[in-house]
């Protein structure tokens, strides 16, 4: 492995990120010059702006006959930016859980999850099953921009101060503002193709899979807008916003990105046995434990603790996997017999204490 593989690799990170944004902004402005409001290009254009590096680099993965990083990219991703970014957001800030994400949108994104592992069952995503995903996707923003009409002033007017742009006026801006569309896209495109064929040297010179490369360093690295975005926006104090944009982002990841990448695969979307008996059951796993957790209104700082914790601790597993360590077991018996059933009880009786309370 050469210095260069290592530089592509980076700079495929920084196009990625680097195009998403810009790719964003000017998409925010397209539709704000069409009169889209600022709710819906906040829940809409930038939720599918944050998921463009995933779609970019799952679809380049697929197209070059890698759909293991592919589909360890949408994985992890969505493994990252629930234990990742919702634990540095809240470490940052406590968040807010809107009780619409409660209602709505955790169970949609807890049923999509269960959805695609009952396709993997069979060991391979079929095309058909992909492009039902993907029709998923369709319908899901319709229904966003449909919710949108019955949300609050209140909620109105914070996304207007997040996601307010200015539309084009002149022809100087108007070609400014298109110009960051095709630049943006063309930055995700370069950057998809520099960081996948770079994955690939890392895998082979490190003797491990491609879905490993693509469920830690791949995933993490596609997932950097979406850390920014909410971050920031804790930061800032829009601390639901924060939420709403990883809930959000997850289903964009298996609706639309793992959706058209096993949609475009001639064979669809092949999961290997380790994923499907380990890393899609985390991925469920985590989605679920949202409920009980955001069902109290607020991730305190602790909560967020705990998700890094669950975050390294996953990374650790996939190590010692790989490396075929004899510590691997001892590792397993301690989570799985120990950890990750007291985490349960912590958190069914700190639901149950926020449901009592609302009752009183």
């Amino acid at each position: 492995m050469t210095f260069s593989t290592f530089l592509f690799f980076v700079l495929g990170l920084i196009l990625l990120v680097a195009g998403a944004d810009i790719f964003v902004r000017g998409a925010s402005r397209l539709a704000a010059a069409i009169g889209v409001s600022p709710l819906v290009i906040g829940l809409t254009v930038v939720a599918y702006g944050t998921s463009a590096p995933e779609l970019a680099v799952s679809i380049q993965s697929t197209l070059t006959g890698y759909g293991d990083i592919s589909l360890g990219n949408v994985i992890g991703s969505n493994i990252a930016n629930v234990l990742l970014i919702l634990g540095l957001a809240s470490l940052a800030a406590p968040l807010i859980v809107d009780q619409q994400l409660v209602r709505l949108d955790v169970p949609i994104m807890i049923g999509i999850s269960i959805i695609v592992y009952l396709f993997s069952l069979s060991g391979t995503i079929q095309p058909w099953q992909g492009v039902l995903l993907a029709f998923g996707a369709v319908a899901y923003t319709v229904f966003l921009i449909r919710q949108s009409r019955k949300e609050t002033k209140a909620i109105q007017a914070q996304y207007a101060e997040e996601f307010d742009e200015t539309p084009p006026t002149t022809a100087a801006q108007w070609l400014l503002t298109v110009g960051y569309v095709v630049i943006g896209g063309l930055m995700l495109v370069l950057g998809a193709n520099w960081l996948v064929e770079s994955a690939i040297t890392f895998a082979q010179y490190f003797g491990i899979s491609e879905v490993i490369i693509g469920l830690t360093v791949v995933a993490v690295g596609t997932s950097l807008p979406e850390v920014a975005t909410s971050v920031v926006a804790s930061l800032r104090g829009e601390r639901d916003i924060a939420v709403g944009n990883v809930v959000g982002s997850n289903i964009f990841n298996l609706l639309l990105v793992l959706g058209a990448a096993s949609a475009i695969s001639p064979n669809g979307m092949s999961v290997p046995a380790q994923t499907l008996a380990i890393d899609l059951p985390i991925m469920v796993a985590v989605a679920l434990l949202c409920l009980p957790i955001f069902v109290r209104g607020e991730i305190p700082r602790w909560v967020g603790g705990l998700f890094l914790a669950y975050y390294v601790a996953y990374n650790l597993y996939l190590y010692l996997n790989a490396a075929q360590s004899g510590s691997l077991d001892t590792f397993i018996f301690i989570m799985l017999q120990l950890l990750m059933p007291l985490t349960v009880v912590v958190v069914v009786i700190a639901a149950l204490r926020t449901w009592l309370a609302e009752r009183r």
